[in-house]
């Protein structure tokens, strides 16, 4: 812990699923800090009581975080140590927090972050796709449009795409990831990781879909969707492949339509084929 005259804010981690996974030094700092803030004190208070912790705590979360931050900073300039916790995981990481740690390192208040759980590198390293480059896009909109719009700007992204997703969205999204990425593009699906029913699917989109469709158990828990990037090497390919398939569909379909099943097909953006197959037309 910190000696200097202003305290200092420590970014604890806190496990996933199994209690084992906390460090050493978690517990430590959260035992000797002089408060915790938690995202949830319900959901904390028994993770504190299971490890013996009786550091008072208080509720930062993410729809009070700027009315509260001013009260923390306050009581940092006065030396006291606090501990920043979230539910699961990482804090920050799709979790409150980023607005207190901004103002801490503006205003040169020491920020520590500790090591620890994380659910993205954690579902990413046991995935088994690609991991030298990897983006995490956090949680997907919850409206349609805007997923699928978002959906639409990663879909020529080549490196490992991983995305955190609610159960109750999980069919909605898959069925977007097809429309949007195509049947065939490389998917993994991690749920409950570290607890008793953690799983791994692996498999094309598609296959992915209609696993998670046909069983409902897996529209359980916590759940990290991670898919595999656009291989830059075949997106020429692809188009190209693309195209002639739009060309053939057009003799039965509209030109929109034909571009919508064939970037479907082919995995490739479906407004980029159709602006595309427009321009050929006018060649």
């Amino acid at each position: 812990m910190t000696t200097a005259t202003t305290g200092c804010l420590y970014l604890v981690p806190t496990p996933i699923g199994n209690l084992a996974d906390i460090t050493e030094r978690a517990i430590t700092v959260l035992q000797q800090c002089d408060a915790i803030a938690a995202e949830d004190t319900r959901h904390s208070g028994q993770l504190l009581q299971h490890f013996g912790i009786q550091t008072p705590m208080f509720a930062l979360h993410e729809h009070n975080e700027r009315q509260r931050v001013g009260q923390v900073i306050e009581r940092l300039q006065q030396g006291q140590q606090i501990a920043l916790i979230s539910d699961a995981g990482m804090p920050l990481i799709s979790d409150p927090g980023y607005v207190l740690v901004t103002q801490c390192r503006q205003l040169g208040i020491p920020v520590s972050a500790l090591p620890g759980a994380c659910a993205v590198v954690t579902a990413l390293a046991g995935s088994g796709l690609p991991t030298d480059r990897f983006t995490f896009e956090g949680f997907l909109p919850a409206k349609p449009q805007q997923r699928r719009k978002r959906l639409q700007e990663l879909v020529n992204e080549p490196r490992t795409l991983i995305f955190y997703e609610s159960p109750h969205r999980i069919l909605d999204t898959l069925a977007d990831v097809v429309s949007v990425f195509g049947v065939s593009r490389p998917c993994v699906l991690a749920r409950e990781l570290s607890k008793q029913f953690e799983t791994y699917l692996s498999g094309s989109a598609e296959e992915i879909q209609q696993q998670v469709a046909a069983d409902s158990n897996q529209q359980r828990g916590e759940i990290v969707l991670m898919l595999g990037g656009a291989p830059a090497d075949d997106t020429d390919e692809a188009t190209s492949a693309a195209l002639q398939t739009v060309a053939v569909l057009r003799r039965e379909l509209p030109l929109k339509k034909a571009a919508a099943l064939a970037a479907e097909i082919h995995g490739v953006r479906k407004n980029a084929l159709y602006q595309l197959a427009l321009a050929s037309d006018n060649q």
